[in-house]
């Protein structure tokens, strides 16, 4: 193990044409990152793998092509123009296999550059805010490559490593990125409404982040004895914490635990989680392994969308050709909590987007990618209702889904569910 060094010596060890891993979402490593980038003139053909990462991703840009090049496992708004232009690559995946792939060596690792707590006395660091996929590259890269920060948390669960793991460290105090909430529209508040409307006490929670995740929390301080179960959380958990309605108590996997793979949020969700025993952070292998998930009660799975047809399809990463984000987990907790007693998976998103365009379709646009088959979707809600889909036919569904579509639409959908389904 070397002495820590400066970012630029840390990154030196790496050549031309490896592979190397960056630490997830907040824990992106951005002053290995910018000493890695600053290397682009001595390196060619370097490959860059990682899932959604905050902050800068520099090496993406236009003129690094020849250096650098994104093979990304999700796509971030901050790699999506070098995805577009074809300077960068994406890898359609289920969340829960990714692991898989650096283990088996299907995408074999050189390096992996993360992010990290101090070492305890006992000389263990911790993967802190984001465990996820990060576990399985340190833990199959030949080299490690540590950024180390008292401001990373300290987490219960998998995300351990020996200082004596990490082959070069650099130290730094730098804040995390953070990502405040954003208030919900009216359109979202309505669709938390809904939704909070399908939990019931006692259930297991997966949702993500953003507005209509945040309205969903908003709507649930009368619940009781929810628990969480969910590849990733923000700020809205805290609040039902300390309220005495997230308590867990009723699950099955990791009673009384919040169970996550990686956070976004703030320095208060940061905070809440250091060194907290109520949290666990885990391999995100085992959180978003459906045989997981399903042992827990009335899991209720909620994802968002950015259309969906008449038929149930849901496209969730791509606007038409375009890819927008990535397959993500959506379909690993759609099945989860298809599978688990009293699971309810749900799909919510508003009926329009904000140009005032219909998100619930009579085909999705051309080209664009089906996330979740129709087999998988059960519930669609919009700020217009709930549509149940489950063990409806396809009339019953184009039916169901215009019902909740937004009142300009209704008669263009029904004109075309009669040309196609005699509706």
């Amino acid at each position: 193990m070397a002495e820590h060094r400066s970012c630029s010596d840390a990154v030196a060890s790496i050549h031309s044409g490896e592979r190397v891993f960056v630490h997830s979402v907040s824990a992106a490593p951005q002053r290995l990152i910018a000493a890695l980038t600053e290397r682009a003139p001595e390196l060619r053909g370097v490959e860059v793998v990682h899932l959604h990462t905050e902050g800068a991703a520099p090496y993406a840009a236009p003129e690094y092509a020849q250096s650098f090049r994104v093979n990304a496992l999700f796509v971030g708004e901050n790699v999506r123009d070098a995805v577009r232009s074809g300077r960068a690559d994406y890898v359609p995946v289920f969340l829960s296999e990714v692991p898989h792939l650096f283990r088996e060596r299907i995408l074999p690792l050189d390096v992996a550059l993360i992010h990290v707590s101090p070492p305890d006395r006992h000389g263990f660091c911790s993967l802190g805010v984001s465990v996820d996929v990060t576990l399985a590259a340190v833990q199959s890269a030949k080299r490690v490559i540590a950024q180390i920060n008292p401001r990373m948390p300290r987490t219960h669960g998998d995300g351990l490593i020996h200082i004596r793991d990490i082959h070069e460290k650099v130290y730094c105090t730098d804040e995390l990125p953070e990502r405040p909430p954003s208030p919900p529209s009216e359109a979202e508040l309505a669709i938390g409404r809904y939704c909070a409307g399908l939990i019931e006490d006692g259930a297991t929670l997966q949702m993500g982040i953003g507005s209509i995740p945040n309205a969903v929390l908003a709507s649930l301080t009368h619940h009781r004895r929810l628990g969480i179960h969910t590849e990733m959380f923000s700020d809205g958990v805290i609040d039902l914490v300390e309220r005495g309605v997230i308590t867990g108590e009723e699950k099955v996997s990791q009673r009384r635990k919040i169970v996550a793979g990686f956070v976004n949020g703030t320095r208060r969700l940061y905070d809440f989680i250091d060194d907290n025993p109520q949290v666990v952070m885990r391999d995100i292998g085992f959180v978003n392994d459906t045989a997981i998930i399903r042992q827990n009660p009335k899991v209720t799975a909620i994802n968002s969308a950015i259309e969906v047809d008449l038929t149930g399809q849901v496209c969730a990463d791509s606007v038409g050709p375009l890819q927008f984000s990535g397959v993500g987990g959506q379909m690993d907790f759609m099945r989860g909590a298809a599978l688990s007693a009293g699971g309810k998976p749900i799909i919510a998103l508003p009926a329009t987007t904000r140009r005032g365009e219909p998100r619930i379709v009579a085909q999705l646009k051309h080209g664009a990618a089906v996330t979740t088959t129709r087999a998988h979707v059960h519930y669609v809600v919009t700020e217009y209702g709930v549509a149940n889909l489950y063990g409806k036919n396809l009339r019953q569904r184009a039916q169901a889904l215009i019902e909740v579509a937004h009142p300009s639409h209704r008669e263009a959908l029904a004109a075309a569910a009669h040309e196609r389904f005699g509706l």
